[in-house]
């Protein structure tokens, strides 16, 4: 397999095990808060976004942080609300295909299949929203989700990141 058959591989395991038996207003804002102290111990210069049924429910920029970051939040969270799958494994899929966002009929304006959004899933119900980071390389948003995600649900993360 190469990397990104890996990867995919790899975010669909993730997808299934990184999901809450319920999550509220409260969960959000741990999960938020967490990453936000990973973000800020580690000087990471990202943007975080929680959102359930498309309400924002958490938002924080660290220093370091541009509009263009903003943004980009804005259009990952769309893809995964759109798709209910992480962003990365969306633009991983498209691009082994050769495809993009406007294949589907999409706007690169407002969907962006990068990583750094990933669908909360929970258990008997599906996705209800996403946790999104934007400000690092996509890989690294994406890790950063999931380590955060992981760290939540006392999962494994070795068993899980990303190689």
């Amino acid at each position: 397999m190469t990397m990104p058959d890996d990867d995919l591989a790899r975010i669909a395991e993730q997808e299934k095990v990184l999901s809450f038996d319920s999550f509220d207003l409260a969960t959000a804002w741990q999960l938020g808060k967490l990453l936000q102290e990973l973000g800020s111990e580690r000087g990471l210069g990202i943007a975080i976004d929680i959102n359930l049924h498309s309400m924002p429910v958490f938002y924080v920029a660290l220093p370091g942080v541009t509009p263009d970051n903003v943004q980009w939040v804005r259009r990952k969270r769309n893809l995964v609300l759109r798709y209910f799958r992480s962003s990365y494994a969306i633009g991983l899929d498209l691009k082994a295909k050769g495809k993009t966002v406007a294949d589907n009929g999409l706007s690169d304006a407002d969907y962006a299949p990068h990583g750094g959004s990933f669908p909360i899933n929970v258990k008997g119900t599906g996705c209800i929203g996403s946790v999104t980071v934007s400000g690092l390389p996509q890989r690294d948003d994406h890790n950063l989700v999931v380590e955060a995600l992981a760290l939540m649900l006392a999962k494994d993360l070795d068993a899980l990141r990303l190689a």
